[in-house]
């Protein structure tokens, strides 16, 4: 009999799902990708998707990754799920999905709600919470269907975040993992459970208790996998699905963040930078802290909205060249920008870019637009490409100096990863402008290793997190900051950047009030 010493990762990300398979070193042994197309949009700022894409692709990277040679099913222990975060599914009884998923990118609002009734309307003006209130009817998705579909929204068994659809789809429960819970649901971010049943967004949302998910912590057994899973995808019948997190959650796990003074920055669709804390504190008013891989322990995060989707912007918008000599040489347009940023000096000759390509809740606000100034006839699409790299980092540092104010810990070295990690131009510059030492971790995979890594702690292959971030993380290249282009960009940071928005805000404003547009 073998030595069930694998284990499966299910990684579901916003344009693509990986089926991942890891021993307990750490190592990928095998791997696939499905790609699909992100969302698709029939109103401006709208984003969805058919839930069945996700399955199927699931489905599909799955069947495909037993056919690796070598690959023995009966050696893998158990599989555990990451997902996006937010993206919402709304079920009938039989779990079938009775309009598109609401992803994490739609930006559509609430405005005509009529929120809890007179009386609770009446108590949060008294409270002075009526804004807080009339914030979160605005963004949560549920209340939108509720509003604008209620015929669908009567019908609706189940309101699930992705995590707890596929989970239903594997295991024929309605179960989710509580590292999972992420977005405008009554969740209560600081005792990691539902809200108290008389929390204010039950009533808001028009949902009960019953039809949440069951809510398992990180580590334990959420069920076994059903013998129709097992026919679509493959993975044996009755092999243990343990409760993983979302993907931000296993990216700092699998980059090896467990302690507040290691800062672990994402450079994906979104960029983050996010520390582990035992404390729930928040980094922004109505910004939760999120809950940790580690059962009981919590994310604090700032994320730039558009992040490393910039870069994909850039090579759609400006890299044509790239993208017809990457087509003939069978390679990534984006191994090939790295001759842009070479070829540009660091400051980017005083190109100076703020990257809020979409609005946010609290920096930027509502009304939050990106700019770019500096300009001059030496100026050339390197500029503009090296400025995109540059002013995500200047705004993950100004998020790295709030989370250390907000936990009291200074950060003293920083993990990346992300597609964006495989940039060595993009990880220089990283540590330049935050003046630290910057480590890519040996496997691109962190979202899936940190699945993995909950798995062999759930099964006790690894007896703690401790021991499993010793095991199966290490660093494969250490970006030291080189002094003078530190002292270059701190200048630029602290007398440029930290000034632009507060500069730029008003005329921001001015621009929504005009046109309408971010609404």
């Amino acid at each position: 009999m073998s030595e069930k010493d694998l284990l499966l990762a299910i990684d579901n990300g916003t344009q693509s799902i990986k089926a991942l398979l890891f021993d307990l070193e750490g190592n990928l042994l095998a791997r696939e990708q499905v790609l699909f197309e992100p969302y698709y949009s029939t109103n401006p700022g709208w984003a969805e998707q058919d839930p069945l894409v996700y399955w199927e692709s699931l489905c599909e990277a799955c069947q495909r990754l037993w056919k690796h040679p070598g690959v023995d099913k009966s050696r893998v222990a158990a599989v555990s799920l990451t997902t996006q975060r937010a993206t919402v599914i709304n079920v009938d009884k039989q779990g079938r999905p009775l309009r598109p998923a609401i992803l994490w990118l739609d930006q559509r609002k609430t405005y005509n709600h009529p929120g809890a009734g007179p009386l609770w309307n009446s108590l949060f003006s008294v409270v002075g919470a009526k804004a807080t209130v009339r914030h979160f009817v605005a963004e949560a998705e549920s209340s939108w269907i509720m509003t604008h579909q209620p015929e669908l929204w009567q019908k609706t068994h189940k309101f699930l975040l992705l995590s707890g659809y596929l989970t239903y789809k594997l295991l024929d429960k309605f179960v989710d993992s509580t590292s999972c819970q992420v977005g405008y649901i009554p969740f209560s971010y600081k005792k990691l459970t539902w809200a108290h049943p008389l929390d204010f967004r039950w009533k808001v949302q028009g949902l009960t208790q019953k039809q949440m998910p069951e809510l398992v912590d990180s580590t334990r057994v959420l069920g076994e996998i059903t013998s129709k899973a097992w026919e679509a995808t493959g993975i044996p019948k009755g092999l243990p699905m343990i409760s993983g997190a979302a993907d931000k959650a296993c990216e700092v796990l699998g980059s090896g963040g467990i302690e507040p003074d290691v800062g672990c920055l994402s450079y994906g669709t979104t960029a983050t930078i996010n520390v582990a804390s035992k404390k729930p504190v928040s980094p922004f008013w109505l910004v939760p802290p999120y809950p940790a891989a580690i059962p009981g322990a919590f994310n604090i995060e700032v994320e730039i909205f558009r992040g490393y989707w910039m870069v994909s912007w850039f090579k759609e918008e400006f890299g044509y060249e790239e993208r017809m000599e990457a087509m003939e040489k069978g390679t990534e347009a984006e191994i090939l920008f790295e001759k842009l940023v070479e070829d540009v000096p660091p400051g980017s000759m005083g190109l100076m870019l703020q990257p809020y390509w979409s609005p946010g809740l609290k920096h930027p606000g509502p009304e939050g637009k990106g700019a770019i100034i500096g300009f001059g006839d030496v100026h050339t699409r390197a500029h503009i490409y090296r400025s995109i790299l540059e002013g995500l980092a200047y705004a993950l540092r100004e998020g790295k100096e709030r989370v250390e104010k907000r936990t009291g810990t200074p950060i003293k070295r920083l993990c990346v990863s992300g597609g964006g990690s495989q940039s060595d131009s993009a990880m220089q510059i990283t540590a330049d402008i935050f003046g630290l030492p910057v480590a890519r971790p040996h496997l691109y995979e962190t979202s899936g290793l940190g699945a993995a890594m909950i798995a062999a702690v759930g099964l006790g292959l690894h007896k703690d997190f401790p021991s499993a971030v010793s095991a199966m993380t290490r660093s494969d290249t250490v970006f030291q900051p080189i002094e003078e282009n530190r002292q270059l960009y701190n200048r630029l940071y602290k007398e440029v950047f930290l000034k632009m928005y507060k500069r730029l805000g008003p005329i921001y404003k001015s621009i929504r009030d005009i046109t309408g547009y971010p609404a």
